[in-house]
């Protein structure tokens, strides 16, 4: 495969990646804090479809793309800015690993407390400050990542 091909999927899939994360956590965070049931029942069940649509196909892609263009571009593996792109990426996938199994719980309680027409259960809510507490780390790892992808420094 071409190199600039193998990049441009590189950088489409890191887009992917990243923007879903950004864009999903910012709409279940606030509608989560709105307190409306069910709108959070909404954005939930789209958040987990979103999770496996977009994030666990770009996190298999992006790995797959990058470790090809380490090759190709012949960078050796040992590279400080390499070795702690992948230190990071694991730590960010370690955050998003539970952080599917917490948003799929909580979007079965925001199902069920929309069609019974009430509030959500305190475990909602414990889940959704560990949500939030995985979600800072994996966030933090990725604007890490991207520096370290574009300055490459030695």
């Amino acid at each position: 495969m071409d190199y600039v091909v193998l990049k441009w999927l590189h950088i489409v899939s890191s887009t992917l990646l990243f923007g879903t994360g950004i864009g999903s956590a910012w709409y279940m965070l606030f509608a989560t804090v709105s307190r409306d049931v069910r709108a959070i029942a909404v954005v939930t069940k789209y958040v987990v479809v979103a999770d496996w649509l977009f994030t666990a196909t770009t996190v298999i892609l992006q790995p797959a793309t990058g470790f090809y263009l380490i090759h190709l571009a012949g960078y050796p593996l040992h590279s400080k800015w390499i070795m702690w792109s992948i230190i990071l990426y694991v730590v960010a996938v370690a955050c998003w690993l539970p952080v599917v199994w917490l948003q799929i719980r909580m979007r079965d309680m925001a199902a069920e407390a929309a069609r019974r027409d009430t509030p959500l259960p305190a475990l909602y809510w414990r889940y959704f400050r560990i949500w939030v507490a995985l979600g800072v780390p994996a966030f933090a790892a990725f604007i890490v990542i991207f520096w370290l992808m574009v300055a490459k420094p030695v």
